[in-house]
């Protein structure tokens, strides 16, 4: 099974499946020197994880991660970093009406048929639980960047029909967090809290969409045609489960402007260098970043884990049969792939950054060559 590493130089590299024993993932570029703990990775993992709310599920997952590798006396050494989740509330027995008779709308036809046999637990490595590891690595891509002077935030900006005004980047930072839905208008993370219970009563689910924006990023990150910030952002959010768009900028919305409503006039900043008027853009100009904030945003189906009976085939029998799904599931995404999207954004930025020299890819002090530093471990025996 192939496509389980993301990035170049800051690659990750995951395993594990939502049943079994432990979720992990190795990441490989990570410079010397960056001052790293668990503590730092748990804060985004307990965003992430089950059981936080009502309106998530209720697998009791404490989600909490160990550095298994590449740290020392609490720095990053250059070296892989090894990072496991243990999962402690698996329920595998809820799953065994679909073994040989497929879910609606999940993988496990697409892997039975792919590979000939799967993990069914909790849907395998299908599940969304994947994305544990996501989080735990996009933690260390924010450290680094946060370094760098680059910050981003994204919150819920859609549930069903109720849509969010737009929100500034201090909203987002200051009032993003303080409700269950993670939307930084608080009241429309009212109303978005009713519409997502209605469902839930229903025993149905319902989809959404995350907004994203990253501030600080310098210009010139990205490459032309495939490597393009905007082509690798788009791997990275398609990538996240349910997602079923991504857009920058105007986004869908730029079908309806012509060109000279769309086109960024120039003028020249405070320091005298060209700078668009506007940013309709979104941060992102011939595939290169332009110095602006970046924005876009993700949209996520409905949960297909629901209660309601839904017919299936079992291959195994021949027969169709009506079955119901009887586990812990979220009647709505979103609020859980906040973090999740954040961590893919961090994870794509930091690779460009890297991969365009404005971090040093093997130490973060960018001093080649020198040994003695404050973050090498002393010898116990001079002391």
């Amino acid at each position: 099974m192939n496509g389980n590493s993301f990035g170049r130089l800051f690659q990750v590299t995951t395993f594990g499946e939502s049943h079994g024993e432990a979720m992990g993932c190795t990441v490989s570029g990570c410079p010397a020197g960056l001052e790293l703990s668990e503590e730092d990775i748990q804060a985004d993992l307990d965003r992430r994880k089950p059981g936080q709310s009502m309106i998530t599920t209720s697998r009791g997952e404490p989600d909490d991660v160990s550095i298994k590798s590449g740290i020392q006396d609490g720095y990053t050494t250059g070296t892989p970093i090894g990072l496991v989740i243990q999962n402690k509330d698996a329920r595998s027995e809820k799953y065994e009406p679909f073994i040989t008779a497929p879910r609606p709308s999940h993988g496990d036809f697409t892997y039975s048929a792919k590979f000939g046999t799967r993990n069914w637990g909790g849907g395998g490595r299908s599940s969304a639980r994947e994305t544990v590891n996501w989080v735990a690595a996009g933690a260390i891509a924010k450290k680094l960047l946060e370094r760098e002077g680059v910050e981003l935030k994204a919150h819920v900006n859609q549930i069903g029909d109720v849509e969010a005004p737009e929100v500034s980047f201090e909203q987002l930072k200051e009032h993003s967090e303080e409700n269950d839905v993670r939307c930084a208008d608080p009241e429309t993370a009212e109303k978005m809290q009713d519409l997502i219970e209605e469902y839930q009563e229903e025993g149905d689910s319902i989809g959404g969409s995350i907004y994203f924006e990253a501030r600080g990023v310098p210009v010139g990150l990205g490459a032309p045609r495939f490597d393009s910030l905007s082509a690798r952002l788009g791997q990275a959010m398609m990538a996240v489960p349910a997602t079923t768009a991504f857009e920058f900028g105007l986004g869908r919305e730029a079908r309806e402007w012509t060109g000279k409503e769309r086109n960024d006039d120039w003028e020249f900043d405070s320091e005298g260098n060209p700078t668009p008027v506007e940013n309709d853009h979104g941060g992102i100009q011939g595939g290169i970043s332009s110095g602006e904030p970046i924005y876009g945003e993700v949209t996520l189906h409905a949960p297909t884990s629901i209660p309601k009976p839904q017919q299936t085939a079992d291959w195994e029998t021949g027969e169709l049969k009506e079955e119901q799904v009887i586990g812990r599931h979220d009647p709505v995404l979103p609020p859980r792939g906040v973090p999740v999207v954040e961590a893919m954004l961090a994870l794509t930025l930091v690779d460009f950054m890297l991969l365009s020299g404005r971090i040093n890819p093997d130490r973060v002090d960018d001093q080649p060559g020198e040994y003695d530093t404050d973050y090498h471990p002393s010898n116990p025996r001079n002391e």
